[in-house]
């Protein structure tokens, strides 16, 4: 049997009906599916994060990378945790394109050539998005070193650096032509264009000891507030697009870097809406709930509160209908059951930082925010790579009319 591919058209009337059902009785159904994720991760464990020698790398001391799909970078000087870094690979749009090519190939093919997603880190391309913290002043050279070992050529901003008196994201580029070395990487700012609603930076970058220079494109999203969603989505889905098309362009050299603030809520998002664009372009119905729960399988809260979750519908909508349907068509993102927390994408207190503001209420919103905690027995690496299992992905991913049986199959 084959995926059924369907016209922009049909996936626009389909998912608007779905939208108009979720949206009724005050974002109920919104709600509903948003709980249901609740638990998606509780069982991995964080204890990388956790280490003493690891704390004060965290912007957030409860926004922990899972300990099977952290990022580890190459020992400095065999220094015993210098491979930490506060960073997630998140393997989303290979798996769009495999979901592509399963449209043309037999269930028992596509199985047996998608075995590598499951397979332990390194030695795959398939990791090709990976979210992490805005970087603190301290960790702006390890982000740096990620940038390189990973051979990042494209790197995703979506927060300011400030909002009011609170640093978001430690500026780690040059932000006019000019070059700055962070460890053993020399960081160049060769040009920098603005945007109505964000700015495009080429940036040269050289290792110290080795003659080749590479080039990375960031991006920086500053519109996205830290509370809340931007105002216009078109722009937002104007920037995700162009984001999109810049991807498809390029050759699997490595992932592309997301980050916000605290790598979860804005991040989880934007990369959510991309991938789900991603589908969409190759005939694929969305499914925002697991995709979401993909992503928090990957890194703890991603798409961190209701606002955010409907925001993907909301722009999905917008992008899909060629911005017709309006940003507040039918699915209101203000609405929905009064105890929902529309607030930041990370706890008010960071690592090594005091609360702000009222005492109580900084408590009150860090026990909020606080992720599952840390399990004591270690995941079997038996189970991780069973929920990793690309079969089971294609169970999440794919229409629920699908069924997927690697032993037996038939075409229509």
């Amino acid at each position: 049997m084959r995926v059924r591919m369907f016209s922009r058209a049909h996936i626009l009337q389909e998912f608007h009906l779905r939208c108009q059902s979720l949206a009724a009785k005050d974002n109920s159904g919104f709600w509903q599916k948003f709980e249901e994720l609740n638990d998606v991760g509780k069982e991995f464990t964080t204890r990388a994060g956790n280490l003493e020698a690891n704390r004060e790398k965290n912007r957030y001391p409860y926004i922990l990378p899972y300990d099977h799909s952290r990022v580890r970078l190459s020992l400095l000087d065999s220094q015993l945790h210098s491979d930490y870094i506060n960073a997630s690979y998140v393997p989303v749009s290979t798996l769009s394109v495999r979901l592509s090519l399963y449209v043309c190939l037999s269930i028992h093919s596509f199985i047996k050539s998608a075995v590598c997603l499951s397979a332990p880190q390194g030695g795959c391309t398939e990791r090709d998005f990976i979210c992490t913290q805005g970087p603190l002043r301290s960790t702006i050279a390890d982000f740096w070193r990620m940038v390189w070992e990973q051979n990042v050529r494209i790197i995703v901003m979506v927060t300011a650096l400030k909002q009011k008196d609170m640093v978001l994201c430690d500026e780690y580029w040059p932000m006019e032509q000019g070059t700055v070395s962070y460890g053993m990487v020399q960081v160049t700012t060769v040009s920098r264009k603005r945007r109505p609603d964000y700015f495009i930076t080429t940036i040269h970058l050289r290792q110290h000891g080795f003659p080749v220079e590479r080039t990375v494109t960031h991006y920086y999203y500053a519109a996205w507030p830290d509370q809340g969603v931007p105002n216009d989505l078109s722009s937002l889905c104007a920037f995700t697009e162009y984001v999109r098309q810049h991807l498809d362009t390029l050759p699997l050299l490595g992932p592309a870097v997301v980050h916000c603030s605290a790598g979860v809520g804005r991040s989880g998002t934007f990369v959510a809406l991309l991938w789900l664009m991603q589908l969409c372009v190759r005939g694929i119905m969305p499914d925002v709930r697991a995709a979401v729960q993909d992503l928090r399988r990957h890194r703890v809260m991603m798409v961190q509160n209701l606002e955010q979750y409907i925001l993907v519908h909301q722009c999905l909508m917008h992008w899909l209908s060629g911005g017709s349907v309006g940003p507040l068509s039918r699915v209101q993102s203000h609405a929905g059951p009064a105890h929902v927390d529309r607030g930041q994408d990370h706890p008010l207190t960071t690592s090594g930082r005091s609360g702000q503001g009222n005492p109580s209420r900084g408590r009150r919103r860090r026990q909020q925010h606080t992720p599952h905690p840390v399990q004591t027995q270690p995941q079997t690496q038996s189970s991780v790579q069973q929920l990793l299992n690309p079969r089971n992905l294609l169970r999440r991913l794919l229409p629920p009319s699908i069924h997927i049986n690697p032993q037996k199959h038939t075409e229509d």
